[in-house]
């Protein structure tokens, strides 16, 4: 394995204009705050260091999460959250998605994020244009599962081949008890089930939008007026491959799913520094 560089993050405040945190496993696992998050976030809002949570979540309005994580002892602001789900906006809007009918899983706040990207959000249970796969909580998972799948087996049986939307990547995320499955191993459940009845097809992948993906960080820089930015994150895949992706540097956290992350081997560039701890 290659020698990474480690740093404080005392360290990494110095060096940037701006830090980028990836949200579970850095900050927060789902059951509250991670050791050190709540005092080093009111530590740089009282420096005026600029911040911005980068999630892959598309499970919450900003205004929602930052609720949530306020609640946990988080001084994070709604515009400092930058999530897949307000993506879904653009992407519905650059390939005329808008007025389709968009079959969700996910909770309540899916939804509203499919809604505001112009789309008629619909049960999975109801025929649809569009899939996107918001969440992994707030539905009866198997039964849904099952309803998706059937009607995308009765699509493609028709020759269709419905865009099939995914704002967050993630394979899994860290718990108090341990990990738990989200969005992307549910994808690669459906993807492998369609690729199975339809081995020749070259259409059944799911578009991902959040990390590794650029317009996460895209956005990010706007907001901070700056590319003088730094990724904190703790999984290879998504927050380090990300920033090598948009060219800025990136700490890898130990913890959260760093360990499984690193038995893989990175997927594409290494972090910039290794980051202990808080």
């Amino acid at each position: 394995m290659q020698t990474i560089p480690s740093a404080t993050i005392n360290e990494l405040i110095e060096r940037y204009e701006a830090l980028l945190f990836d949200a579970y496993g850095v900050l927060v696992h789902r059951d509250g705050p991670l050791p050190g998050a709540p005092e080093l976030l009111a530590r740089l809002n009282h420096l005026g260091k600029p911040f911005y949570l980068v999630t892959n979540s598309a499970a919450r309005l900003p205004e929602h999460a930052a609720q949530r994580y306020q609640r946990f002892g988080l001084a994070i602001e709604p515009e400092q959250i930058i999530s897949s789900g307000g993506l879904l906006k653009p992407y519905f809007a650059a390939n005329k998605l808008q007025g389709s009918r968009c079959a969700i899983l996910g909770p309540e706040d899916t939804f509203h994020f499919v809604s505001q990207a112009g789309a008629l959000a619909v049960p999975p249970s109801e025929d649809f244009d569009v899939l996107v796969i918001g969440d992994q909580v707030g539905f009866p998972f198997l039964e849904s599962m099952d309803d998706v799948l059937s009607r995308l087996i009765s699509k493609f049986d028709r020759g269709e081949s419905p865009p099939l939307i995914l704002p967050n990547p993630d394979l899994i995320y860290p718990k108090a008890s341990g990990f738990g499955m989200t969005c992307g191993s549910m994808a690669v459940v459906i993807e492998s089930a369609l690729r199975q009845r339809y081995p020749g097809r070259k259409d059944i992948h799911f578009v991902h939008l959040g990390k590794p993906e650029t317009p996460l960080f895209e956005e990010a820089a706007r907001r901070a007026g700056t590319r003088n930015l730094v990724m904190i994150g703790d999984q290879m895949d998504t927050d380090i491959r990300g920033a090598c992706r948009f060219g800025i540097d990136s700490a890898l956290v130990f913890g959260g799913v760093t360990e499984l992350a690193f038995h893989a081997g990175p997927a594409q560039g290494w972090p910039t520094y290794q980051l202990a701890s808080l």
